[in-house]
């Protein structure tokens, strides 16, 4: 039976920024991500695996720099020199925005790389297509929005009706393919890059129809398919557990934000068999740890002490990508020791401080007075002073106030006098 890898959303250039290599010359960030996609290569090499699938999304745009093309194209062609055959679906970052420009993969169709296939289009592949695999792959890459209205060829649809349009076209093109094309005798795998219905984000929010291309959930889920490919989705999940098919996100191969703080990594290895398909997940290992904090401040007695004592230990911090959020009165502002934070954190990666301060939640009025009996100026000078301004800086909004309403109401300015 045909052994295949699946993996999806490399972005190796999400995060080009922060502290670079000495020796490469590469942002570190940057190395994580191809640390990662080193591990997978060298499984599918060292395990022989018979097929390569990699649902989308290589780099964070269109326009990756040549330094990052040639991180990437190294990877694939050293699986194209073991003879490994790669299929490199488009993702929705890779393909431009605009209709006949090229997409970030396309250099590999255009050389002919061997082994290595670029999908750019709903297709089909046979085991012709396949270096004679005994396997049938339908692929559906991504949809650029331009493309999405060229292809309905309908005028007047918002962008909700169009995703749902193509998602009814899809589906019924696959359906088409499975009901007259398809080797019953052989295992089918569908990939595609896009949502699937029911699937959820980082955070547990769930996939809804609207403003993505959404494929249904019973499509992914014919039995007469063997293993589903999927990306676009970063959370790994397999969409119909203990069922046939396999329905998988394996998600990004390294963490790219704090969304995805407290997810692990994988590809996946399956051996596909018509009508029983074998799944492993494969835990991609020594990812940069990342540790996201909140801390809302009740009191502002030992304020430093309580929000070092809310991050991890300094051993912890090493190495580390850590986020501290603080929700606190404003006028406690002084009460933080920024410094002292960032040298407890010293030894992170990064250490992201996000404050937030707040005002007060109401404009409280004096007693037995209505808001319809205060005046413009008045208003706003109880607004400033719920943001607690100075005496100096109220007097000064306060003078501009009363001369926009002025100008507002048709009334000359003051001139200054001579």
């Amino acid at each position: 039976m045909p052994r295949i890898l699946h993996f999806s959303d490399a972005h190796i250039d999400m995060a080009n920024y922060g502290r670079h290599d000495a020796q490469s010359g590469l942002p570190l960030r940057v190395m994580d991500f191809l640390k990662s996609l080193d591990e997978i290569v060298e499984a599918a090499i060292v395990e022989r695996v018979d097929l390569v699938i990699f649902a989308g999304d290589a780099y964070k745009d269109r326009t990756p720099s040549p330094t990052f093309q040639r991180e990437w194209g190294r990877r694939m062609m050293r699986l194209a020199r073991a003879g490994i055959p790669t299929l490199l679906l488009v993702g929705n970052h890779d393909l431009s925005p605009a209709l006949g420009r090229a997409h970030a993969l396309e250099s590999f169709d255009t050389l002919e790389v061997p082994y290595v296939r670029v999908l750019e289009k709903p297709a089909l592949l046979c085991p012709d297509d396949l270096y004679d695999l005994p396997l049938q792959v339908i692929a559906l890459p991504w949809i650029s929005r331009s493309g999405l209205i060229a292809a309905l060829d309908e005028d007047g649809l918002d962008p909700g009706q169009a995703y749902e349009k193509m998602s009814e076209r899809l589906n019924e093109l696959v359906e088409k393919w499975l009901d007259e094309k398809v080797d019953r005798s052989l295992p089918v795998i569908l990939t595609a890059h896009c949502s699937v219905q029911g699937a959820t984000y980082g955070g547990e929010r769930t996939v809804m129809l609207g403003n993505d291309l959404v494929l249904p959930g019973s499509l992914v889920k014919d039995p007469r398919l063997d293993y589903v490919a999927l990306g676009h989705i970063h959370k790994p999940q397999n969409l119909n557990p203990d069922k046939h098919p396999p329905v998988i996100y394996p998600g990004s191969i390294e963490r790219v934000d704090f969304g995805e703080a407290q997810d692990k990594k994988y590809y996946i290895i399956a051996e596909v068999e018509r009508g029983s398909t074998q799944v492993e997940w494969r835990e991609l290992k020594g990812l940069r740890p990342f540790f996201d904090r909140y801390v809302k401040l009740e009191k502002e007695e030992g304020i430093t002490d309580r929000l070092r004592q809310a991050l991890p230990g300094a051993e912890q911090m090493r190495g580390a990508i850590v986020r501290l959020v603080i929700e606190y009165p404003r006028d406690w502002e002084a009460s933080i020791d920024e410094a002292a934070l960032r040298e407890y954190a010293a030894e992170a990666f990064e250490f992201h401080l996000v404050k937030r301060p707040q005002a007060e939640a109401r404009i409280r009025l004096p007693e037995n007075q209505a808001i319809g009996a205060l005046s413009a100026l008045e208003l706003l000078d109880l607004y400033w002073r719920s943001n607690h301004l100075e005496a100096l800086e109220r007097e000064e909004l306060s003078d501009l106030a009363s001369q926009v309403i002025r100008e507002a109401h048709g009334e000359m300015p003051d001139m200054p006098s001579a």
